[in-house]
């Protein structure tokens, strides 16, 4: 268990997906431009529920204030929210409604 103090640290904000291509070498992992009040490149093992095509335009909710990690050689700067069931089905959290990018979910 966590507490609210602990929860409250992860800053969590509406990103949209400008620009998507797989990384090279890999089937899984599929690096982003992501406009999230400021521009940032995600690095997210999705490649194999998403294509790239499916999500530029998209809107995510990412977590914009983890450190940065190289996934594959690749900067990530970011990570982005999806569910997963028991099956391997994968799909990215995405708000109900338009927003604009940077907004802060709470």
């Amino acid at each position: 268990m966590i507490t609210i103090e602990d929860f409250v640290k992860v800053e969590l904000k509406t990103g949209k997906v400008l620009e998507a291509q797989r990384v090279e070498k890999s089937n899984k992992l599929i690096v982003m431009k992501v406009d999230t009040g400021e521009e940032r490149q995600i690095v997210a093992g999705i490649g194999k529920a998403y294509t790239p095509e499916e999500l530029v335009g998209r809107t995510i909710v990412v977590v914009t204030n983890l450190e940065p990690a190289k996934l594959m050689g690749v900067e990530s700067n970011g990570m982005l929210l999806a569910a997963s069931d028991e099956e391997g089905n994968l799909a990215v959290i995405t708000p109900e409604k338009e927003i604009k990018a940077g907004a802060r979910v709470k």
